[in-house]
């Protein structure tokens, strides 16, 4: 088979994928690209969850762990009621949530995984300092999931993965050649600096937005939000990277956004009635 022919079969094969695995995040309406079947990514989810809950120190701490509960239980309504009430199909129909608080003060973070699995660790209550603070970090990583980020990164993974293989066959080597010359993998390096990193900069902030309307639908003061990243802004002073080389946009475009979206979302996405 010629090269040409090899890459008309390839082309259409692409397309027979892509063409059905296009889809819409909620709210934002943004286009995805999503062939990573979501249940299996849920399904691994949990069993990572529970070996987290076996191998981390979980807090004892009733009243914190209570008051991640309740925010996430109210938010859990909400999201769902604003759907109902939009005649949108509900992305979280399928999640089993649940939630932790882990006992590490020296780690400044909280993490959503597909499925609504969340986890909150002690140190990142330094930051969020108050119940709104927390429901703003909170909105923020259960955005991704509702969003289903981690479906779309896997996806994309897998087809920059086959592209990068293809067109190492088609060129006959020369990208594996390149590879050994020079020591390091330069495709995968280019891919995350020039595709990757900026794609999932833009899941952020869309993560961002969202979880400002599900903190605001939810009954909290998005108003908080903009404090928490300046406090995180003076945390990481002097430690953040360049944005081309991050995953996450620079404290300063963050802040920027976040008071730019600010009025819109409490005019335009009040605390929602619950039917």
């Amino acid at each position: 088979m010629n090269r040409r022919k090899f890459l008309e079969y390839i082309g259409c094969g692409c397309c027979s994928i892509i063409m059905p695995s296009c889809s819409n995040a909620p709210i934002t309406d943004r286009k995805q690209f999503k062939i990573i079947p979501e249940a299996k990514l849920n399904a691994q989810a949990a069993q990572i969850y529970e070996k987290i809950k076996e191998k981390e120190k979980l807090s004892n701490d009733t009243t914190t762990l209570n008051l991640i509960k309740d925010i996430g239980s109210r938010m859990q309504d909400s999201i769902s009621e604003y759907f109902y009430q939009a005649n949108l199909a509900d992305p979280t129909v399928n999640f089993d949530w649940e939630y932790i608080l882990i006992d590490n003060k020296k780690i400044r973070n909280a993490w959503c995984m597909p499925g609504g699995k969340i986890a909150v660790y002690s140190g990142m209550l330094d930051v969020t300092k108050n119940k709104n603070g927390l429901a703003a970090v909170m909105g923020h990583e259960i955005a991704h999931a509702v969003a289903k980020h981690s479906v779309e990164r896997a996806s994309r993974g897998v087809v920059l993965n086959v592209g990068t293989r293809l067109v190492d066959i088609v060129s006959g080597g020369k990208i594996s050649n390149v590879n050994r010359v020079v020591g390091m993998d330069t495709v995968g390096l280019i891919q995350q600096v020039g595709i990757m990193n900026p794609f999932n900069r833009k899941q952020e902030s869309e993560a961002d937005y969202l979880g400002m309307i599900f903190s605001s639908l939810s009954g909290y003061d998005i108003r908080e939000t903009v404090k928490i990243w300046e406090r995180m802004k003076e945390i990481n002073k002097g430690k953040e990277p360049m944005e081309f080389m991050s995953t996450h946009p620079s404290s300063k475009n963050r802040i920027k956004n976040i008071n730019e979206w600010t009025n819109d979302i409490i005019l335009d996405f009040p605390p929602i009635k619950i039917s």
